[in-house]
């Protein structure tokens, strides 16, 4: 903790990875949870293309009920300590594999959104998407006013990231003095390989976690334990 400390206090580009144990915290099932109707499925079953076409009302049944469960999350004090270090780095840029908006809802400005946005919807025929904050959307599949059928707005299985995005995360990754990874696994590409790059542009490469992973043998520090209790320790 006091080396990750004095990393940060030296860092003049600071970067942060997070994974779905940021917003578990939150009460949020990490996407491979095993609740109620949804245990039968893999999420390779409901987050693909080929899925969402062969039963777009049951691929949206699904997203209902995780935008329900986002809808009644608040952040935890680990978002709240993320946004406070972004207000006392020179530079700072936090890249996140969720979906949900707790990061922004803590104060987050510099985030980006590695697999999109459950709040988009995006329509398959007008390509026009938009925000649509509904808990619960009452027609499913929903249709956009041109008729053509809508999609959520986030990045499934095979799919490539939005225009931009892996453009501004790989550079933060290469420019960055201390990388922090933060509730992911650290396995999903293209993510995962952001620890790589940091790593060999020279970076401090931190990673807090309720348990070892896949990278921490290839870090510099691990800090094992909830990520909202370890954070606001650390940057405080």
């Amino acid at each position: 903790m006091e080396h990750t400390r004095q990393w940060l206090r030296r860092a003049r580009r600071v970067a942060v990875l997070t994974g779905a144990g940021v917003s578990a915290e939150s009460g949020v099932p990490t996407f491979r949870g095993k609740d109620g109707l949804w245990k039968q499925y893999r999420p390779e079953d409901l987050a693909t293309s080929e899925a969402f076409f062969r039963d777009p009302k049951l691929v949206w049944q699904w997203y209902n009920w995780r935008r329900g469960l986002v809808a009644h999350a608040q952040p935890n004090p680990g978002h709240y300590a993320l946004a406070d270090l972004e207000r006392r780095s020179k530079e700072f840029t936090l890249i996140t594999q969720n979906v949900d908006d707790l990061h922004e809802q803590a104060g987050s400005r510099n985030v980006v959104k590695l697999h999109g946005d459950i709040w988009q919807v995006r329509c398959l025929a007008c390509l026009r998407e938009w925000t649509d904050t509904r808990p619960c959307i009452a027609e499913l599949p929903p249709k956009c006013g041109c008729g053509g059928l809508l999609r959520p707005g986030v990045i499934w299985f095979g799919e490539e990231l939005g225009p931009g995005v892996w453009d501004r995360a790989e550079k933060a990754a290469r420019k960055a003095d201390l990388l922090l990874v933060v509730g992911t696994s650290a396995v999903v590409y293209p993510a995962a390989g952001l620890v790589r790059l940091a790593k060999c542009a020279g970076a401090k490469v931190v990673e807090i976690n309720l348990a070892e992973t896949a990278i921490t043998s290839q870090i510099d520090a691990f800090l094992c334990g909830p990520c909202g209790e370890l954070l606001p320790k650390l940057i405080a």
